[in-house]
């Protein structure tokens, strides 16, 4: 019996704490929304549902387009949930740039989890934000846990910049590369090989197998170049086949053996607190700019700034000085 009393953020907490997928929904949709009342309601929400959040592991996974992200994050999912686990897989989508709306369509590609009772797809347009990644992924992501899914899996866009992103949302950072590795690894950005907890060669199945092994070797070489990131743990390479399931337990081993062992040492807290503050800064920027989009007098004034300053009218320090003055800095 539903207590009469109770206010609807208190309903919808009760839901999600219980499992219910549509409440889960319900409340991703008000963390999404751009409306300041919907804004109001989920950060109610998840101040309440905190208590219930952070005892997941929190995977991110990368990598070119092609190398078969969805193909290996259906089947590793599929995995997870034949050996117990609840996995919610946050699969940030390139926006179109009219509507705003995922236009990739992750469900499609992940045919065995969209149908998994023990699993939940959350395709989320990225907004425009830096890199791809979408603005309210943090908060979908305890939201997830909350409603008891104790694997997610955060999936990027494609390398670039949503990578830093996504090292700054998740626990460990799986780096999916092709076998043709002699191209790929000069086209790779080092920074992308820093970031990286794990490095798997995809489509190591049939004719592929043996030039994923060469690729997988070359990347171990060019990891014994780089200093490992922490004495804890040096950067394993494996081969996988997301289509066959092949190496996939091994892969999940690995992870679960990074977890055990930074969560003796209390790194994963501490990398988590770490992130919170960078949260709140990425807070505090996304609302300046929403104040540069929203602010009826700045949106009549920066175009004219704008074309002062590429007409070479205007210095572009005296733009930005009045602009910081429109908005009391």
């Amino acid at each position: 019996m539903v207590d009469s009393s109770s206010s609807p953020s208190d309903t919808l907490r009760d839901a999600i704490l219980a499992g219910e997928r549509a409440a889960l929904a319900r409340a991703i949709t008000l963390a999404e929304s751009r409306r300041a009342d919907h804004r109001e309601q989920a950060q109610t929400l998840i101040q309440q549902l905190l208590p219930h959040t952070g005892r997941a592991i929190r995977v991110g996974i990368t990598g070119v387009p092609g190398v078969g992200k969805s193909t290996t994050i259906d089947a590793l999912g599929s995995h997870l949930t034949a050996a117990g686990h609840k996995v919610a897989v946050l699969a940030v989508d390139p926006s179109s740039s009219r509507t705003g709306g995922s236009i990739l369509g992750d469900k499609t590609r992940m045919a065995r989890l969209a149908v998994d009772p023990n699993a939940y797809i959350r395709p989320s347009p990225s907004s425009g934000t830096l890199g791809g990644v979408a603005a309210k992924t943090r908060e979908t992501m305890l939201l997830c846990e909350a409603a008891g899914f104790d694997v997610i899996l955060v999936e990027t866009v494609g390398v670039g910049q949503s990578e830093t992103a996504v090292a700054d949302l998740t626990d460990f950072f799986l780096v999916l590369m092709l076998p043709n590795a002699g191209d790929e690894l000069q086209g790779i950005k080092k920074g992308i090989i820093e970031l990286a907890d794990m490095i798997a060669v995809n489509k190591a199945d049939g004719d592929g197998a043996m030039a994923a092994r060469a690729a997988a070797a070359q990347y171990k070489a060019a990891l014994h170049i780089l200093a490992p990131a922490s004495p804890l743990w040096s950067t394993p390479v494996v081969t996988i086949s997301g289509l066959t399931g092949l190496g996939l337990d091994k892969l999940w081993a690995r992870i679960e053996d990074h977890r055990t062992r930074f969560e003796t040492k209390g790194l994963i807290a501490e990398k988590r607190r770490r992130q919170d503050v960078k949260w709140m800064w990425a807070m505090v920027q996304d609302r300046l700019q929403a104040r540069l989009r929203h602010d009826p007098a700045l949106k009549a004034r920066t175009p004219e700034l704008e074309a002062a300053v590429a007409a070479g009218k205007l210095p572009p320090t005296s733009a930005a000085d009045e602009i910081a003055r429109a908005l009391g800095l």
